[in-house]
């Protein structure tokens, strides 16, 4: 269990803490509730594009790195489709550089045409070497097409065009972090050899005279109930085949995100799951196979994906699969092999909880989704969950109409033919 304490800044920044005398060090993360799912369809790109321009530099700081470095510090961040999140670990006795470093860039960050150019060069060749000129690098770009009609997760982090990022404006990278970027949008936790009451006053100090903002309202469109399976076929440049087929489950606090995540697990938690065992160990079907939850905020994705072995037909390999989900639907899981599963979930949060950064941000991050305190309560809806409600929910996802079917076919076995 993670003991923490929470305090609210009159201008709305949420502020956590874990204190942890076993460590000299502690990390300092920022969590903004904005990603891709918050873009505009003409404007995308935009949360990923600000995840490399909160570096620019702000006006007491032309230097993020430098005075981090200089304090004993690293720094990174990421970006997804529902949050952009900021970290810094440094020791303990330093941390009013990272606490001074965020705050400022939040007040005063370096938005001009010079560090736009330069992130954005940044930013597209990334969309280039990880998305045009890679192997199943448009993987997400089509498979979430593919899934979703009306709502925002139908594209990636990266966005839906490279021209996008190019001909963003500086009006609307202005824009963009205004309606976004603002104390009362954000979520600072703070893990690490620092007393609750002196990170409160830390945090007083140096956040607590930014102005809240008006933000921009979230119109996020609903996605409709999937009612009619759904295939797509490429024929691209790679080196096998391969198969991605996407079922639509329930948003990240819902009971079926739990059951769901259960029955990746048991499909695909190590060599004693069932599609290892049974389509690549024992029947030859794939070289490589996976299953795995995409974990938004709003109604996911439960994702099976996996490389034919070679001289398989891609559609065989498909019945493959719907053989082994087919299963799970009809019947019960037996106690051992969920009880297992079980033990592996809570090995991860024990071991997640033995990592400091994991902390800092897991306490933000569920802060986000309600209060911190439901990093503990989850850990009973996997508790709860029994055979009967893992079927029941394998009923519900893996029912024909709810598939949304990617399959790559390489050119190379074509030519090679």
């Amino acid at each position: 269990m993670i003991k923490f304490e929470r305090h609210l800044l009159s201008n709305g920044l949420t502020v956590i803490s874990h204190y942890d005398a076993n460590t000299p060090m502690a990390t300092v993360n920022m969590l903004y509730r904005v990603g891709a799912r918050n873009e505009e369809p003409g404007k995308t790109g935009f949360a990923h594009l600000f995840e490399h321009l909160m570096f620019a530099g702000s006006a007491h700081a032309p230097s993020f790195d430098e005075p981090l470095e200089r304090a004993g510090g690293e720094n990174n961040a990421f970006t997804n489709n529902d949050i952009t999140n900021y970290y810094e670990v440094l020791p303990a006795d330093n941390i009013e550089t990272a606490l001074f470093l965020e705050s400022d860039r939040l007040q005063a960050l370096n938005i001009n045409t010079h560090s736009l150019e330069v992130q954005r060069k940044v930013v597209m060749e990334e969309f280039k070497e990880n998305y045009l000129n890679q192997p199943y690098g448009d993987t997400w770009h089509l498979l979430g097409k593919l899934a979703y009609k009306k709502h925002p997760y139908q594209w990636p982090t990266i966005g839906k065009k490279l021209s996008h990022i190019a001909q963003a404006s500086l009006a609307d990278v202005q824009l963009f972090f205004d309606q976004h970027y603002a104390v009362n949008n954000a979520i600072l936790s703070v893990a690490g050899n620092i007393k609750s009451n002196h990170i409160f006053r830390l945090a007083e100090k140096w956040f607590g005279d930014i102005p809240a903002k008006s933000l921009k309202e979230n119109s996020i469109p609903e996605e409709p109930v999937q009612n009619k399976a759904r295939v797509k076929e490429v024929f691209a440049d790679v080196p096998l085949d391969a198969i991605y087929m996407a079922f639509h489950m329930g948003d990240r606090m819902s009971r079926s995100y739990y059951l769901s995540d259960i029955l990746s697990d048991i499909l695909s938690g190590g060599k004693s799951s069932r599609l290892y065992q049974k389509l690549v160990q024992e029947k030859h079907i794939f070289n490589e196979i996976d299953a795995y939850l995409t974990g938004y905020l709003d109604p996911g994705l439960l994702i099976v994906e996996g490389k034919p072995a070679r001289g398989i037909d891609s559609n065989d390999a498909i019945k493959a699969i719907r053989l082994e989900l087919n299963k799970l639907m009809l019947e019960k899981v037996e106690n051992r092999e969920l009880q297992k599963v079980k033990n592996q979930i809570e090995a991860h949060h024990a071991f997640e909880e033995t990592n400091q950064m994991n902390k800092a941000f897991s306490l933000a991050y569920f802060e986000m989704l309600g209060g911190a305190e439901l990093l503990e309560t989850e850990k009973q809806y996997y508790r709860m969950a029994n055979a009967v409600s893992i079927r029941d929910e394998a009923v519900k996802i893996f029912k024909r109409q709810n598939e949304s079917t990617l399959i790559y076919r390489s050119n190379k076995k074509e030519k090679k033919s």
